[in-house]
């Protein structure tokens, strides 16, 4: 098989598909299912980042980045597979702020919860805020 300019394979089987390579759309939907069930953990008052949910994943599907994170988030319907509620909005960028086309919808359910925010009230205050797999409530890092 000959390599493309930009390091991707040209070539293949007729048909166009290999049969050593895991259907992307399984891979798809495997990533996304582990991204917002991690986002259903995030409890109520609490935040994390596209990028720590990306890592987290990462080390047991080893794949995905922040970006891929916001695009599940993006494409998702507030609802997972099985109608679980999907708390998006407890999902900000690394500087805190919520995505910005949602961004009052995302600050007014994170005030309703009490989340803590900047002093003006635009993005959330990761330092008080921020929760990784295991802690618990405020504070609990």
């Amino acid at each position: 098989m000959a390599r493309g300019t930009r390091g991707r394979t040209t070539g293949g089987p007729p048909g166009g598909t290999r049969t050593h390579e895991p259907d992307r759309t399984a891979l798809a939907a495997q990533y996304a299912a582990a991204v917002l069930a991690l986002v259903r953990q995030v409890p109520p008052a609490r935040a994390t980042t596209y990028g720590l949910v990306a890592e987290i994943v990462a080390e047991s599907l080893g794949r995905g980045g922040p970006r891929q994170v916001g695009q599940v988030l993006a494409g998702s319907s507030g609802v997972d597979d099985d109608g679980a509620p999907v708390p998006w909005w407890r999902v900000v960028n690394a500087a805190g702020s919520p995505p910005a086309h949602h961004l009052d919808a995302a600050l007014a359910e994170l005030r309703a919860e009490g989340c803590p925010l900047t002093r003006d009230g635009r993005r959330v205050d990761l330092r008080r805020a921020v929760w990784f797999p295991g802690s618990d409530g405020p504070g609990a890092d």
